[in-house]
């Protein structure tokens, strides 16, 4: 049972060791009070402690990832200190003897369990990377090592600051993770996840704890989009300890400097924990100079064993020099040249956020969280095709910049709940929840500023030709229930129900006689997304999971903004694309040094938009924006990873090895997706059908080797990514901008080591060992036009210490 009381002055003490078979102390286990707000993880000495308790009896739960739930009750007195030390069990799975004695590597990914803190995850498609037993360049969030082991992942390498992480998978697009509901401890970080899902801002992954990535089968729980949900799970307040500090410090290539520095802890019935992060470096191409800041406060009082309440704030600024686009000839010329040294980009972002978690029985749990977001995005620069030079005319003067501004605040809530129940002899789970979100941006464009080269954002004339006002209000409910049908056997249905709206009211372009060409469009809409899950446990080694989930993406403010043109027109019965994703695979874990997970998907994206030329009555071209057709993905992703040392001779005085690959084979073809051109007057239409998606690679692996010894890893990653296009057409001739063309294939190569410590810490990494000259992005404007290349071979040292 639960404590028996929460009034009085709680006084009482339990604390102890968690310990595996073997005695050894057990590091990151999760210890919780059973009917209690309450829990904590165990520290590098397998310690746990829990004040300010109550006298009463309590029922201790001990649990991790691989391991068999452990309860014991205990009896805990006023002003009396209760020690309590458990062992634990490896689970049927056998996963936590490999956390044990093998390479650190195989606890760098693992699955989310099947049912969470406050979702069911059970027959979805999940990873978890944990970012404390990873080597990887953190301090510029480098993606193609932070998802190593996660198959399918595309990267876009186009920003070498690393303050937007711009990832997707199956085919969809990776313009700054916006085919993804991208979240940060649960709170939505994008500048409006229903109008312009654009992630301008990801926290620095030294602050991150665990990433956590569930495929097209989130849209239920979390949201509409087809890539699924990316949640950014940061560090959180040492439970053991009233002061925590750590702090680490970093230099490499091309100036690049960091600092990271975080303090937290509990004192009593508070916890708290905030970070600040400052990185700044010159970048490896010229005009490619950033500054960034970030900063996080959180704090929680825990008010009774069953109610907590949090609040925490995260703020980031960033000015960063944008050093354009390349043409195919100057790429291969020289990749690290600019010919754009005065375009520069600032984004100042700020998320607020307040949690509430009340235990209402030791088996229902409510969860709600209010969340802001006021935030801008800012540029100016001289954006013209890169065809075109920023040089001064024949009188001598440069161009005016063009200036764009972003402004937004967002806020929203989402009320979740999570109760076990019985029925049939047999334990279920229903998790439901409310969420809603009303979102504001005041869009100005294309204004005019001034000829220097440094950051402002003045504007020459008083006003911007493009003044917009975009607005979102969104409704939803959801509700998954999982059935136990058997021992083994689970199956999850649900259903999500959407209301949503969204509009643009204002100025698009001032007309040639100086009125204004105003704009009004708005959509209301209201349906509903199925899906269903199931998981099956084959054997100990074995788990088969499948979902179909439908999800759709919907009408963004750019669908329902026309191009600064006359003849254009939107299509008034423009809907939201809509499909479904269904997903199959096999995962699990063979005697302690095998994992895997292998699947199967298909993605089908219908309702696509698009624009057209169409003729009007008078014979005159124009462009009409409607849906277009659809695209269908299907692929397999596979990870692999053995320790063979353990596999052949269980143990080792000289260390651990682990291997492993993860492969993404991705078919993304549009099935039917009409064209239409004007040419010498007469209307030619086509079909675009059996062209491959762009910016979707046919291949993408990623292999590697970690070898352990005590404290110390080395880590050697391989990324190998196939060819893409940058356009629907498949274009194999570049054009002369270099914005549509192919994109080759590449093979990037990384040594990454780190020895860690209890009190210190060390990591270094050579990053593009062999200096490839390669490029994932022909930009069609900012950051460009153009191609943007990736860094070449670089190097980072870290040193930090914790106290």
């Amino acid at each position: 049972m639960a404590a028996r009381a929460d009034d009085g002055k709680p006084s009482g003490v339990l604390q102890g060791f968690v310990l595996d078979r073997n005695g050894q102390r057990a590091e990151g286990v999760t210890v919780a009070l059973k009917g209690t707000i309450r829990q904590v993880s165990t520290n590098q000495k397998g310690f746990y402690q829990f004040t300010n308790l109550v006298r009463g009896q309590y029922v201790l739960v001990v649990s991790g990832v691989g391991l068999q739930t452990n309860e014991q009750t205990v009896n805990v007195t006023d002003e009396q200190i209760t020690s309590l030390t458990i062992t634990i069990q490896e689970s049927i799975q056998e996963l936590q003897e490999v956390k044990v004695i093998a390479a650190r590597g195989l606890r760098e990914r693992e699955v989310l369990p099947e049912v969470g803190h406050n979702a069911i995850f059970a027959g979805k498609k999940t990873e978890v990377i944990n970012l404390g037993a990873l080597d990887a360049n953190l301090i510029t969030n480098n993606s193609r090592q932070v998802f190593s082991k996660t198959p399918g992942v595309m990267v876009w390498e186009s920003e070498g600051s690393g303050m937007q992480v711009g990832v997707a998978v199956r085919g969809l697009s990776p313009n700054r993770s916006w085919e993804f509901d991208t979240r940060q401890n649960g709170v939505q970080i994008s500048s409006d996840p229903f109008g312009y899902p654009e992630a301008y801002y990801n926290p620095p992954m030294q602050a991150v704890e665990r990433i956590e990535l569930v495929r097209g089968g989130a849209s239920l729980q979390y949201g509409p989009q087809f890539g699924g949900l990316l949640n950014y799970v940061l560090k959180g307040p040492a439970t053991d300890k009233p002061i925590a500090i750590e702090s680490q410090q970093s230099v490499g290539s091309y100036g690049l400097f960091s600092t990271y520095n975080s303090l937290g802890g509990t004192s009593g019935r508070w916890q708290y924990f905030g970070y600040v992060d400052y990185r700044r470096a010159d970048g490896w191409r010229e005009n490619s100079r950033y500054n960034i800041f970030n900063g996080f406060v959180s704090i929680s009082y825990l008010v009774t064993n069953r109610l907590k309440i949090g609040a925490e704030i995260s703020r980031a600024s960033s000015v960063n020099q944008q050093p354009g686009g390349l043409t195919d000839g100057q790429f291969a010329q020289n990749a690290r040249q600019s010919s754009r040294a005065r375009n520069w980009f600032n984004v100042p972002w700020t998320v607020p956020s307040v949690t509430v978690d009340y235990t209402i029985n030791e088996r229902t749990q409510l969860n709600l969280k209010v969340h802001g977001l006021f935030s801008e995005r800012n540029q100016i620069g001289f954006v013209s095709a890169i065809t075109n030079p920023d040089v001064p005319t024949a009188g001598g003067q440069l161009a005016n910049r063009t200036i764009d501004r972003d402004t937004y605040q967002n806020w929203g809530s989402e009320l979740r709940l999570i109760s076990q129940y019985n029925a049939l002899g047999r334990r279920h789970v229903l998790s439901a929840g409310v969420k809603y979100f009303n979102g504001y941006t005041d869009r100005r464009q294309q204004g005019k500023g001034d000829v220097g080269s440094d950051f402002n954002l003045r504007l020459v004339d008083a006003a911007f030709p493009r003044a917009l006002n975009l607005r979102t209000t969104n409704v939803a409910a959801f509700a998954e229930n999982l059935f136990r049908l058997t021992d083994r056997w689970t199956l999850t249905p649900g259903i999500r129900v959407e209301l949503l709206d969204n509009s643009v009211s204002g100025r698009y372009s001032f007309a040639a006689n100086e009125t204004e060409n105003q704009i009004s469009q708005q959509r209301s809409r209201s349906f509903a997304l199925l899906g269903v899950g199931t998981e099956y446990k084959l054997a100990h080694f074995a788990t088969f999971y499948g979902n179909y989930s439908q999800a759709y993406r919907p009408v963004l403010f750019g669908d329902l903004t026309p191009a600064a043109l006359t003849d254009f027109v939107i299509d008034p019965n423009l809907r939201d694309a809509r499909g479904y994703t269904i997903d199959a695979g096999l995962r699990g874990a063979y005697r302690k040094f095998l994992t895997y997970d292998l699947g199967v998907y298909y993605l089908n994206y219908a309702n696509r938009i698009g624009t057209l030329t169409r003729l009007n009555e008078a014979n005159r071209p124009y462009q009409f924006r409607t849906n277009l057709g659809r695209s269908v993905s299907k692929g397999v992703e596979a990870y692999v990873e053995i320790d063979p040392i353990v596999a052949l001779a269980g143990h080792s005085k000289v260390g651990y090895v682990s291997l492993f690959t993860s492969l993404g084979f991705t078919d993304a073809r549009y099935l039917d997706l009409p064209t239409a051109t004007v040419t010498n007057g007469q209307l030619v239409e086509g079909n675009l059908q059996r062209k491959f998606v762009e910016n979707a690679p046919q291949f993408i692996g990623r292999f590697g080797l970690n070898y352990t010894y005590r404290t110390f890893t080395l880590t050697a990653l391989l990324n190998r990514v196939g060819k893409a296009y940058s356009d629907a057409n498949n274009t194999e001739n570049a054009t002369t901008n270099a914005q549509t063309g192919p994109i080759p294939a590449y093979q990037v190569m990384d040594v990454l080591t780190s020895i860690q410590g209890k009190r210190y810490l060390f990591k270094a990494g050579l990053n593009n060992l062999t200096n490839e000259r390669y490029f994932t992005r022909r930009a069609g404007g900012y950051p460009g036009p153009g191609i943007l290349p990736a860094d070449a071979r670089n190097f980072y040292v870290t040193v930090g210490i914790r106290l």
